[in-house]
């Protein structure tokens, strides 16, 4: 009988601590060989990480922000660039290669959420006051506003750029687009808030992560519903596609991240943890997913640290 082969199975995490307290937002930049991740502390960093090594690892400390790191994104194009969101109500742009920041722009409310449109053009920015900034990257300077009358939790585009996203607390995904954000659908995604949203790379499909503890997976062309899956017990806070859209990662209050594959839904692998997820993030090149929660040590207070899953055993 043919031994059937488990995903993921002999692999090991490997923890990076740099950070004083908990980690908000992990993020791999468009080559697979740097991660930067985001944290209550105020810092971004960016750390050099070896796919296959054991190379010693450096990271560099992005410093200037008064509030929290909440989220953070890498230009889709550079390897080197990269935004983050505060909630200090600016946004940045920085040299991952120098540590420096190039661009700020200051806006009107507590940055929640960041993204880049795919061709490195526009960046948007969500706020806690449920607006919408659109960026031009090379001005740096809002080129558009829009504030919605319904709580807007996470934000993304489509893979051709031409369609964007919402997640409300309405449970439905609001489909604009772009850039005219001109209302296309309103689609009934979940039965309580929907919080996050990926999008396959292959521009296949989207997921949603919803408080009703469910992932749907979608169609992007037909906009049509392919199947949830019930592998947590506690609302959806972060999700992600592996580099071939072959799986999903998601992960909540549970103690584990759930791996799922796409086409099945069937989970694959679940990676323990101690904590809370606050972010999970598939490399772009590699079987590689960074995750980072609300670690505490044994004094209760935040350990300030993220993990890379997929290494082979030491």
């Amino acid at each position: 009988m043919d031994e059937i082969v488990v995903p993921f199975k002999n692999l090991h995490s490997r923890e990076y601590q740099g950070h004083k307290k908990k980690v908000h937002s992990v993020a791999w930049n468009c080559n697979g060989m740097k991660l930067a991740s985001g944290s209550v502390d105020q810092t971004a960093r960016i750390w050099q990480i070896e796919p296959h090594g054991h190379g010693k690892i450096k990271d560099i400390e992005l410093k200037g922000h008064t509030d929290s790191v909440d989220q953070l994104c890498w230009d889709p194009k550079h390897p080197d660039f990269i935004a983050t969101a505060s909630g200090d109500k600016t946004v940045r742009l920085w040299d991952a290669r120098s540590g420096k920041c190039s661009q700020i722009s200051e806006l009107s409310g507590e940055n929640i959420n960041i993204t880049y449109k795919p061709d490195g053009t526009h960046i948007a920015v969500g706020n806690r006051d449920d607006e919408i900034t659109i960026l031009d990257v090379r001005k740096f300077k809002p080129i558009q506003k829009r504030k919605f009358n319904y709580e807007v939790n996470e934000i993304a585009w489509n893979v051709s750029g031409d369609m964007f996203y919402l997640t409300t607390g309405n449970g439905t995904v609001e489909v604009l687009s772009y850039p005219s954000l001109k209302h296309i659908a309103t689609l009934p995604a979940h039965t309580a808030g929907c919080y996050c949203i990926a999008i396959d790379p292959l521009g296949r499909y989207f997921a949603v992560g919803s408080a009703d503890s469910l992932v749907s997976i979608w169609d992007i062309k037909e906009m049509l519903c392919l199947h949830t899956f019930t592998k947590l017990e506690w609302p959806v806070r972060t999700i992600s596609f592996s580099h071939t859209g072959e799986y999903i990662a998601s992960a909540s209050e549970d103690l584990f991240v759930d791996i799922s594959n796409v086409q099945t839904g069937r989970s694959v692998y679940q990676i323990p943890c101690r904590a809370a997820m606050n972010s999970v993030e598939w490399n772009p090149k590699y079987n590689l997913l960074a995750y980072a929660g609300d670690d505490k040590n044994k004094y209760q207070q935040d350990e300030g640290v993220f993990r890379i899953f997929g290494f082979d055993s030491p």
